[in-house]
């Protein structure tokens, strides 16, 4: 009898392997493309272990799974149509069937082979996808630390939990289809039959079936043993917290233990009952039947009567152990148990001299917003249009004459969309403009020539005359001030495209940058590229890329190279792609080079007890989507920032430094690609150290749980009254999202001097007062966390009250009506909350833009907050001097003139001692406060205003010990009016004062 396979000719059977083989070529030719090349990148970056740990893995869990499941499904197909029955009783069902037997009978073992094909194929894709379990499980390491319940190493939970649930979640898989397989097989060659006489079922078929399910029961058996430590990973409902609570542990606990027996005997009593004994699937269906009832019952009713009637009414009573195993374990699992919190009262409201004389936080103030003055760093340092400096500069500090002090600093780089359509044809996009140049850099708490950065560095020519204001006020630094020997910049965060470098000759092609002589241009020189000289290497870039011109263009030579990857955070994400790293990269001077920074994070989310956050939201404010990526979205419970990477950016090399040798998870996977991947710390060069800074990321998510975990008494917790929350940005323009955390350089209170650090204000939840400030940075290379809480009951204004505060003021509203117009608009900066002279300092800068399409934001003028006390001036120090002032009710009072122009009348009452010596020190110190304004000494200038108000209370107190003062209908003294005149104008004229800050 003819199959329907057999009428298919030669000729059709030869165009479906043709076009199965062609579907193939055109499905693996780019993954094996793309292998060839990562190969060759990861040559050129010196990581091949990396490219062949993974590679390996992946191909041997694909193996290994494949070949077991699609093993397993084939042994029990093949097993069923060996037991089929010879002789198989008549009727309608088994005639129907006929035809399909004699379909698969003659290739049966094609037929299971290829279906067991599939199976393991499908298999082995899911199986090479867990890679990182698998590589983890491996090297697993011990924490230390053991789990509140079980006494169990925290490391079971981290390495081998999820690999293990893995591995019985295949088991499931494998069995489910061996029975549904098997169970088709049987039917189809009448080991089962729904109609005819005799039994439904052969012994055979039975033995076969029965033996699948039950082992089916007994990897439910060790599932539910497995959920027993998978109980501490969920969330406990009535306290709101990570990990098993009184139910879980007195009800669910016991309740899975017992189903875990119990599958046991059922999975006993399933075969007993089924061959050995009755041979009769009723019993071992009634064993099924108790189980799941027992599930229900035990697994479920149980647990929920617990919760209702036992932990719901008295859940203060039952959960805080449970809330103390969580706080416990989230302080632990995120680097929390290490902070130092101290209280901060916060009480003075009122400005006094100390502002002005302070050394450590008021000449440091940043003014200067990275998030603002990108536009401003373009537009002033551009010099051409395709340069570019992101939308968001960075913070770095650096030593140089004027001391320690923190920049806002950028990298010049090609933004490849501004390129002129001449420009961007392939060849002048990818062998002309190459690179960037010059790493920018202005002091953030100085300006210049009406509200511009003073830049300190990356000049494109050192030749040229440095632009001065109208006044001959200089704009920049004559000289470079931070040196870079070698400013080209192959690798930045701009750099999306790929490039063709290297020259056979002694002509430069590639555009360096504009002079005052004409444009220069440079051949690349570096290390870094893979060499592309040959014909066969253009062609594998050619088909990578899907561009001819790698095998037609004239550019080439036997000295090309291809540089790509040049993003920095995509080059040490592949590098290590078990890092998650930071999203805001840093450029720094290291040695003379220019390097990228990088913050890498080892992540959990199987750390019991701890809480779970979700990485997307925690670390998520008003720059999240602007001015930064966002972080994928992703459930963690541990954190560590353990590595700092670097990219060098003219050479691309990439380095990874550990900065916590102790991270368990750090430990595996340095071990699970050869144990050299990740440099020790003591590797770190000095120069490098200086510029690593407390990661961004991790701080948001850290200031995100101690909103509520800053609270460690598990009664509290549960009643939640001093729970916190991240305020809101201030900001008009912020629309509710969250504050982001600012870098600065100050000295907190409990600190010995200025360090640059990470800083956040924390509110109460639901109110807009001041709870707390957040502080992070790195002392000796180590993280520390510092909390200065404010006290339970005392209200100080929080961020949103004091932009409301400022904004309010008479000549601010009035500005904001003049600078919101069709030609411009105001912007405001970074709000900075500051703990100063024990009160707490708010300043924000406000930046006026046009509205032109070549226009950049300048600041104009300063926003000061003190307790109730508001300032509004043009600079820093002026605003300080206002606080003061108002504070301290000075200028002393003046006499009215006299009508028509005639002279008073003057009657010279007798003056005491006290009250001459008084003037004359408020003479000396007009005198010292006019010599510090004229120097610009910031500190003589704030010493020089805090003795004037001390002269002039010492004057009025030796007054009205003399005798009140002037009599009724005189004037006072000529030298005491003189002294109070003299007085008066200093202060008038304090507010432009020194301008350097």
């Amino acid at each position: 009898m003819r199959t329907p396979l057999s009428r298919v000719n030669r000729r059709g059977r030869a165009t479906v392997i043709v076009l199965a083989a062609l579907f193939l070529l055109f499905t693996l030719f780019d993954r094996v493309i793309n292998a060839w090349t990562d190969w060759l990148w990861f040559d050129e970056v010196h990581y091949r272990q990396v490219f062949t740990g993974v590679l390996t893995t992946r191909v041997v869990l694909f193996a290994a799974f494949g070949a077991a499941m699609g093993a397993i499904v084939a042994v029990n197909l093949y097993l069923a149509y060996r037991l089929r029955p010879l002789l198989r009783p008549h009727s309608l069902e088994q005639q129907t069937l006929d035809r399909y037997r004699m379909l698969l009978t003659p290739r049966i073992g094609t037929w299971i082979g290829g279906f067991a094909l599939l199976v393991g194929l499908i298999a082995g894709l899911s199986a090479q996808g867990r890679w990182q379990q698998w590589m983890l499980f491996a090297n697993a390491q011990p924490f230390g630390v053991k789990d509140p319940e079980f006494g169990a190493d925290v490391g079971f939970y981290v390495f081998e939990y999820p690999f293990w649930r893995y591995l019985l979640g295949a088991a499931f898989t494998a069995v489910v289809i061996s029975v549904l397989g098997a169970l088709a097989m049987h039917y189809l060659y009448g080991g089962v039959r729904l109609q005819g006489a005799g039994d439904r079922m052969s012994v055979a078929a039975r033995a076969h079936l029965t033996a699948l399910v039950a082992l089916f029961v007994l990897l439910k058996a060790v599932a539910y043993y497995l959920d027993r430590r998978g109980l501490l990973l969920e969330h406990n409902d009535s306290a709101d917290v990570s990990g098993a609570g009184y139910t879980a542990i007195n009800a669910l606990l016991p309740a899975k233990e017992i189903l875990a027996w119990i599958s046991v005997v059922v999975a006993a009593a399933i075969i007993v009952f089924s061959n050995a004994w009755m041979r009769s699937l009723l019993w071992p269906g009634v064993a099924m039947g108790l189980l799941v009832i027992s599930a229900v019952a035990i697994g479920g009713v149980y647990p929920y009567a617990v919760q209702q009637f036992t932990v719901k009414p008295s859940a203060l009573s039952k959960e805080p152990p449970y809330i103390q195993r969580s706080i416990n374990a989230t302080r632990q699992a995120f680097g929390l148990n290490n902070l130092k919190a101290t209280s901060y009262d916060a009480v003075n409201t009122q400005p006094s001299a100390d502002l002005a004389t302070d050394k450590g936080t008021v000449p440091n103030i940043r003014l200067l917003d990275p998030t603002v003055v990108s536009d401003t760093y373009t537009q002033l340092q551009q010099a051409r249009k395709f340069y570019d400096f992101g939308e968001k500069l960075d913070i770095d500090r650096y030593t140089l004459q004027s001391g320690t002090q923190d920049y806002v600093v950028g990298a010049r780089e090609i933004n490849y969309s501004q390129l002129s359509p001449q420009q961007s044809n392939w060849q002048n996009k990818h062998t002309v403009y190459t690179h960037g140049y010059g790493f920018v850099a202005a002091p953030a708490n100085r300006l210049v020539c009406g509200g511009q950065p003073e830049f300190v560095s990356g000049f494109l020519d050192d030749g040229t005359k440095k632009p001065t204001s109208g006044s001959g006020e200089s704009c920049s630094s004559p000289t470079e001030q931070i040196n870079t020997p070698q400013p080209r910049i192959y690798y930045g965060e701009r750099m999306s495209e790929y490039a063709i470098v290297g020259s056979a000759g002694t002509r430069d092609a590639e555009f360096d940058r504009p002079t005052s002589s004409g444009d220069q241009y440079f051949t690349y020189k570096g290390d870094g590229g893979v060499s592309v000289g040959s014909y066969w290497r253009r062609m594998l870039y050619a088909a990578q890329y899907h561009e001819t011109n790698f095998l037609l263009s004239n550019v080439f030579n036997k000295n090309s190279k291809l540089l790509y990857v040049r993003e920095p955070r995509e080059r040490v994400q592949k590098v290590a792609p078990f890092l998650t790293l930071d999203v805001d990269p840093y450029p720094a001077v290291v040695n003379g080079r220019i390097v990228w920074i990088l913050d890498g994070y080892t992540t959990s989310s199987t750390y019991p007890y701890s809480q779970q956050v979700n990485l997307r939201d925690a670390t998520s404010d008003t720059q999240t989507g602007t001015v930064t990526v966002a972080q994928a979205r992703e459930d963690i419970n541990y954190m560590r920032n353990s590595v700092k990477a670097t990219v060098d950016a003219y050479d691309g090399t990439v380095r990874l430094y550990s900065v916590d040798d102790s991270d368990p998870v750090l430990k595996a996977w340095n071990q699970a690609f050869g144990g050299h991947l990740i440099l020790p710390s003591k590797d770190i060069p000095a120069q490098l150290q200086q510029h690593f800074r407390y990661p961004e990321d991790m701080f948001k998510v850290q200031r995100d749980l101690l909103a509520r975990y800053h609270v460690t008494d598990p009664g509290q917790f549960f009643n939640g009254p001093n729970f916190w929350q991240v305020p809101n940005d201030p900001s008009p323009d912020a629309q509710g999202q969250k504050q982001p955390p600012y870098y600065l350089v100050a000295q907190l209170p409990g600190q010995s001097q200025p360090r640059f650090q990470l800083t956040a204000a924390m509110t109460p939840k639901g109110r807009p007062n001041l709870a707390s400030l957040i502080s992070a940075s790195l002392v000796d290379g180590k993280p520390q966390l510092q909390l200065l809480q404010l006290p339970e009951g005392t209200i100080t204004d929080g961020p949103s009250q004091v932009q409301q505060n400022m904004t309010s003021m008479p000549d601010v509203r009035k500005d904001l009506t003049q600078f919101r117009s069709d030609s411009s608009k105001p912007v405001f900066g970074n709000l900075l909350s500051l703990p100063v002279a024990g009160g707490m300092l708010y300043v924000e800068p406000l930046y006026i833009r046009s509205t032109t399409d070549t226009s950049y934001p300048l600041m104009r003028k300063v926003l000061v907050s003190f307790g109730k006390y508001v300032a509004y001036e043009d600079n820093l120090p002026a605003a300080i001097d206002s606080l003061i002032k108002q504070a301290t009710g000075q200028a002393p009072p003046t006499t009215s003139p006299p009508p028509d122009g005639q002279p008073p009348t003057q009657t010279t009452p007798p003056t005491s001692n006290a009250v001459s010596e008084a003037a004359a020190q408020i003479q000396q110190a007009i005198t010292d406060l006019k010599a510090a304004q004229a120097s610009g000494d910031f500190e003589k200038y704030g010493q020089a205003l805090k003795a004037l108000d001390q002269a002039v209370t010492q004057y009025q107190a030796a007054q009205q010990a003399s005798g009140g003062g002037a009599a009724a209908g005189t004037s006072p003294s000529p030298s005491a009016s003189a002294s109070a005149s003299a007085s008066a104008s200093a202060s008038a004229s304090a507010s432009h004062k020194p301008t350097s800050p």
